[in-house]
């Protein structure tokens, strides 16, 4: 495949001794490798450490400084070394799908609404956009043909503050493409690729924009343009508006304008991945454009059936993306023209049962256009096939979600792998899964002072975010003083953060407050719990968990053993799992359809305290951590959380604080702790790697779809 062509987007005073440095800020290749990161610290580490983005730091650099810069050797040194480093990796002809007996005859297209591939690019809320960004990159490292297609949100998802009352503030964002890696992708005639998408009484014109991801190259659509009205230009501006109509037409320019983009690019994908339903109306354009190329509306879908793969994320029918049929009759007349149907017709199409076309369900559109329609892990497989089993037509195939180990894995975690088993560690372990063995070697104190690391730098960072919380909420300077003194690094501390979907129980420990408080001041075995996360704008419940928190860390009971940190994105989640003690998870079984974060934290040596449920079921073995309450729903919310929440006192009172704070008197280590961070570890980092995830995609759809000259084993 190819590069897409893209137009220059910003320019800067570069020497020609240094000029690589403005391809190397446009691909986020540097986001995981270290030889990328060093550069932008060398360059200007006080630019890097408030922007955390190359493109902005370049921007930071005047002519002046950039002849200083290109007199010192260590700049050039580290420089060389990044050069070096990508070449390699953007070169490398020795790749993981290069040794497969398949070979896919055109690219992956992925359609996603959201993408977390860094914090610098504000493009996703929560664990679907990381794990996209993640999937991306692990196809990139096995050297997938990859494309992905999403949209540009120029406000981003919203930044969080948490007022002195406990309530969450909204701040979106206005972001500036010069300040960001991506990049016009070039049109036939010079300037920036566009396509149209019809609207009621007119067409919406499309921007079309680059970034690069390694190998893996992502499209990201924009209406934010010149030639688009006033009242059209802010339809790709904030991700999961609220607004049902503005949603639906978002959805439209993804699944259309997404198509439409890579047929004018001359990009003739093999497989297209649906990933989750928001992207389905890409398989009606596909389908009207087989029609108009000839073929009979039966032949057409089946056709496009046979190339696409739909991700399903949702546990339950009731969360999928669904529309009442007004607002698709109003939009999706010149469809239901080009497919040859009536209206009725096409909203059966995305019918959740057969029949009832009020609700225009796009995960059942999805599905019903899909050859294969897979959940993210085993329990939410079983889950999907109870569920959707009318419309897939047998059980749902399962493919459990993984996290991008090299980007999540902590740096100290890192050398040790990178020490024990090279460079290319994550693509060895998916092929020589034996190499276990050797993690599994590591000596405590290799693993402990690594883990020790990575939790002074997290209580560092911490301490800063909540100076800075409390220095907006007019603390006085006695109050920020003693910040300083907060969140020791000898205390076991219990990690809590994702998106306070109300699913998540964010406030189960909180049941019993008299029993939790003396679990957690016990003098001789103290624990801290460190929240962090976001509730959706629309989301009162989740909003409400926020303001309890806040209120009951400041409380004389939980003070000092009980945090909030404000403003959760992919930067607080990193430092989070690498550098807190354990893991805490309670969703409300079977609502967790996987989970990423807890993979996140396994394998650095964080332990889950998880509710199985989603990848806990499958990951647990009872030496890698604890499991807690129910496994299986329970119709009696009340009942349920009075349970699980005392199986949750119950195990961490008697099981894991102790174990904990059984320290050898000789060593200071505690050799039992120790080994079940060493099960975590070695029981996560390859088996829920994204590298596997992919390899499984690979097997599943990506090859018997998409590849001609595949064989099945069967």
């Amino acid at each position: 495949m190819s590069p897409i062509p893209a137009l220059p987007n910003a320019e800067f005073p570069v020497p020609q001794s240094l000029g690589r440095v403005v391809e190397l800020a446009q691909n986020l290749w540097w986001s995981w490798h270290p030889e990328g990161r060093d550069l932008w610290v060398q360059l200007d580490s006080s630019a890097w450490e408030q922007y955390h983005n190359p493109v902005q730091v370049l921007a930071t650099l005047d002519r002046s400084r950039w002849l200083e810069l290109e007199q010192i050797e260590a700049v050039h040194d580290t420089y060389n070394a990044a050069v070096s480093a990508f070449d390699r990796y953007m070169s490398g002809r020795k790749t993981w799908i290069s040794r497969q007996a398949a070979e896919l005859d055109g690219p992956v297209a992925y359609f996603c609404t959201e993408f977390g591939v860094h914090p610098s690019l504000p493009l996703y809320s929560g664990g679907l956009g990381i794990l996209a960004g993640d999937h991306a990159k692990s196809a990139s490292d096995l050297g997938i043909p990859f494309v992905g297609v999403g949209l540009f949100y120029r406000r981003g998802y919203f930044r969080q503050e948490v007022d002195p009352g406990g309530d969450q503030q909204h701040i979106y964002p206005r972001l500036d493409v010069r300040d960001l890696p991506i990049r016009p992708v070039a049109g036939p005639g010079g300037g920036q690729l566009k396509v149209t998408v019809e609207l009621p009484g007119r067409e919406v014109s499309v921007g079309v924009w680059k970034l690069d991801v390694g190998r893996t190259e992502l499209l990201l659509l924009d209406t934010d343009i010149p030639e688009n009205a006033l009242s059209d230009r802010p339809i790709t501006h904030q991700l999961y508006v609220s607004g049902r109509e503005m949603r639906f037409c978002q959805e439209l320019i993804l699944g259309v304008g997404g198509v439409r983009a890579l047929d004018a690019l001359g990009l003739e994908p093999s497989v297209f991945h649906v990933n989750e339903g928001h992207a389905a109306m890409s398989t009606l354009e596909r389908t009207a454009l087989e029609v108009e190329r000839g073929l009979e509306l039966a032949e057409a879908r089946e056709k496009v059936r046979s190339q696409t793969l739909f991700t399903l994320h949702t546990p339950v029918p009731a969360g999928n993306e669904t529309f009442h049929r007004s607002i698709a009759e109003k939009y999706l007349g010149p469809w239901a023209e080009r497919l040859g149907v009536s209206m009725p017709e096409l909203l059966n199409m995305a019918a959740a049962e057969e029949g009832n076309n009020e609700m225009f369900d796009l995960g059942a559109l999805a599905i019903r256009s899909s050859q294969i329609t897979n959940g993210v892990s085993k329990k939410h497989g079983e889950v999907s096939t109870e569920s959707w089993e009318h419309l897939i037509g047998g059980p749902a195939a399962h493919v459990t979600n993984g996290v991008h180990t090299p980007t999540w894995l902590g740096r100290d975690g890192g050398r040790l792998l990178s020490g024990e088993l090279g460079r290319s560690w994550p693509t060895k372990l998916l092929e020589r899964p034996e190499l276990l063995d050797q993690a599994r070697e590591l000596g405590d104190e290799l693993i402990w002072n690594a883990h020790q690391g990575r939790k002074e730098i997290f209580a560092r960072f911490a301490r800063g975010r909540l100076r800075s919380q409390l220095a907006r909420h007019g603390g006085s300077p006695d109050e920020l003083r003693a910040v300083d003194s907060m969140l020791p690094t000898d205390r076991l501390t219990l990690g809590f953060a994702r998106r306070f979907a109300t699913y998540k129980r964010a406030t189960l420990m909180f049941r019993d407050r008299g029993r939790l408080h003396h679990i957690l001041t016990n003098p001789e075995r103290p624990i801290q719990v460190i929240f962090s996360g976001k509730a959706h704008p629309a989301d009162k419940l989740g909003q409400a968990f926020i303001r309890e928190l806040s209120e009951l860390s400041r409380s004389d009971d939980f003070r000092g053993h009980v945090y909030v940190l404000e403003d959760y994105d992919a930067r607080v989640a990193r430092f989070m799992v690498q550098g807190v003690d354990v893991w805490v998870n309670n969703p409300r079984p079977p609502m967790e359809a996987s989970g990423t974060s807890g993979m996140k934290a396994a394998i650095n040596g964080v332990p889950n305290l998880s509710v199985l449920d989603g990848w806990w079921l499958e990951g647990y073995n009872g030496k890698n951590g604890w499991a807690f309450g129910s496994d299986h729903a329970n119709p009696d919310y009340e009942g349920a959380d009075s349970h699980d929440a005392n199986e949750f006192y119950r195990v961490l009172a008697d099981e894991v604080a102790p174990l904990y704070y059984a320290i050898d008197a000789d060593t200071g280590l505690s050799a039992g702790w120790i080994e079940v961070m060493r099960e975590a570890i070695s029981t996560s980092i390859r088996a829920f790697s994204t590298h596997r995830m992919v390899a499984d995609y690979c097997e599943l759809a990506y090859f018997p779809m998409g590849a001609s000259n595949f064989v099945s084993a069967d």
